[in-house]
């Protein structure tokens, strides 16, 4: 299943298959691996993105603070770049619609400074970190949507029909 508004695709199917400059990564704030997107890319990368990840720089832990990116070469994924990006928790970090917009504006600015013109997505803080779907599509579309990101080809690849259903919808709100 597909849907598409200018330069922004939806796609239902496995972020870790995407042949693109860089796939952005759910992460956490550790930047080790974990369960979810962030597993799959791990898994599907091999270890070598582990090892690029211990090697940004740490403070008390955290490698990239919630609403912010870090990017690495990609390992054994069909991309040249990981761009890792923690989203905000539902309902536990304050201003999550804030966190979440700088989490994509913090992605895509490095996909831009690292010459990428194509790039994967996840639906951000869609999962285990329980962000209401339709308000996080809708964060994640306003933000992709302004300049200079518009020249970019954005996929975001979406877990399953429920979720594709709602951000198809809410791609259908900005055309």
């Amino acid at each position: 299943m597909r849907n598409s508004v200018s330069h922004i695709e939806l796609i239902m199917g496995d972020i870790t298959k995407a042949r693109v400059d860089a796939i952005v990564n759910a992460a956490n704030q550790e930047m080790l691996g974990g369960g979810g997107v962030d597993g799959a890319i791990h898994k599907a990368a091999g270890p070598i993105l582990l090892e690029y990840c211990k090697r940004c720089p740490a403070v008390d832990g955290i490698r990239c603070p919630t609403g912010e990116a870090r990017i690495t070469p990609a390992g054994s994924l069909m991309a040249k770049f990981v761009i890792h990006t923690v989203g905000p928790v539902y309902g536990v970090d304050p201003d999550p619609e804030v966190l979440l917009a700088n989490a994509y504006q913090a992605s895509l600015d490095l996909a831009i400074t690292n010459g990428c013109q194509s790039v994967a997505l996840p639906a951000l803080s869609c999962g285990v970190y329980a962000f209401p779907w339709e308000k996080a599509a809708t964060i994640a579309f306003a933000t992709c949507t302004r300049m200079p990101f518009q020249k970019l080809s954005l996929t975001f690849y979406l877990s399953g029909p429920e979720i594709m259903h709602i951000w198809s919808q809410a791609l259908t709100k900005i055309s």
